[in-house]
């Protein structure tokens, strides 16, 4: 797989500072069956593979049957499904096939409408049997679903950049289902969220000036403070050792990123009517208050003094009515997936299953606000986008 190259930019892609977090999304290449044989990765990515086989043979059993109809909407889920398996067969020994394709590349040598995947060493039988049980679009979507929340499972055992290439194929997986119609939510045990005491202030407005109390609140419910936890937000033991430089510049990052997310939802709450968008802009809100609370207490339980917020922000493009408030959401929310992608390498094991509900969230999201799919979500590729370098308040 290609190295990832690009920085992190904050929420708006608008803070001065950004840091460099260079995570690979994959291990190289090594030589020899017997290096490949000690790679701790080998068992996490032939499950990997496996989980992704029996989904790629229950899209062929739906298209081929009662999903025949809806095959133009099914068989690019299927093409992701297939760099998904070939991003996690990279470093596999020769004996277990691979679909071809990269992360980043195309999917040269495994089409869309082959007849079925081929077969993995050491798939797991129970995860194939429950794919050829799956005959209906609807259970499709469930089979999605159930497969973005075993990966997470594996979070722990895998390797920084395995684990960060885990929660970006889970959250694609996490997308497909929605497409295909299943809502229910993905858990993964993520430890309860604790209430914030007090609601930080708020950031200037776009000018530099500050920012009235309406203009902070906008998305919060009748004009409130929003809550400081939300629903699927969990919130990390705090440490009582300081935490590794890199991960420490992680949850800077991931904090500083929710002090723009913040205020951008200001912006767009203040923006949209009063209908079922600003109703999504306030749930929005509260969650992203709630993740930087937790990334502000973990930082702080470590003994790091937590980044404040800047004293200004510039949007990257004017925001004057709803449809530029919808793309501003959409342009935080998709900036905050490769935060959180980084976070997920940087953290702990035991506590990356956080960052990846995080990542998840802000890909959902993302997608709900209209922003392009991407097959991995928090794992930027080569194409650069058009959001403008960071640039200081004037």
């Amino acid at each position: 797989m290609q190295r990832r190259r690009r920085r992190t930019t904050l929420a708006l892609g608008l803070l001065a500072a950004a840091t460099v977090l260079t995570a690979c999304t994959g291990s190289g290449h090594k030589d020899g069956g017997e290096q490949r044989q000690a790679d701790p990765d080998l068992p996490v990515r032939t499950r990997a593979v496996a989980a992704t086989d029996a989904l790629l043979a229950a899209y062929d059993t739906v298209i081929a049957g009662p999903g025949a109809g809806r095959a133009g909407e099914l068989q690019p889920l299927r093409a992701e499904l297939l760099r998904h398996r070939a991003a996690f067969a990279e470093g596999l020994p020769s004996a277990a096939p691979t679909a071809g394709g990269s992360a980043t590349g195309s999917t040269a040598g495994a089409t869309a409408g082959s007849s079925g995947p081929a077969a993995t060493a050491g798939a797991d039988p129970t995860a194939t049997a429950t794919a050829a049980a799956v005959t209906t679009v609807a259970e499709l979507g469930a089979a999605e679903r159930r497969t973005a929340q075993a990966r997470l499972a594996d979070l722990p055992a895998a390797s920084p950049d395995l684990a960060r290439l885990l929660a970006s194929v889970s959250a694609s997986d996490a997308l497909h289902a929605v497409a295909l119609g299943d809502t229910t939510p993905v858990t993964a045990g993520a430890p309860a969220p604790a209430a914030s005491a007090t609601a930080s202030p708020s950031p200037s407005g776009p000018t530099g000036t500050a920012a009235s109390p309406a203009a902070s609140t906008a998305a919060s419910p009748a004009g409130s403070t929003a809550p400081a936890t939300a629903p699927g937000t969990g919130t990390p033991a705090a440490s009582a050792t300081p935490l590794p430089d890199g991960t420490a510049t992680a949850l800077q990052s991931a904090l500083a990123a929710e002090h723009a997310a913040v205020y951008g939802y200001g912006v767009v709450g203040a923006k949209l009517p009063d209908d079922q968008q600003r109703t999504d802009a306030r749930t929005a809100f509260a969650t992203h208050e709630a993740r930087r609370d937790t990334w502000r207490r973990l930082l702080a339980g470590s003994g790091a003094t937590p980044g404040a917020a800047a004293a200004g922000y510039q949007l990257p493009f004017a925001v004057a009515d709803a449809a530029g408030a919808a793309r501003l959401a959409a342009h935080i929310e998709a900036r905050l997936t490769d935060v959180y992608g980084e976070l997920v390498a940087a953290l702990p094991a035991d506590r990356r299953v956080t960052a990846a509900d995080a990542l998840r969230g802000t890909a959902l999201q993302a997608r709900r606000w209209g922003s392009a799919g991407t097959a991995f979500p928090g794992l930027p590729e080569a194409a650069a986008t058009d959001s403008p370098a960071p640039t200081p308040p004037g």
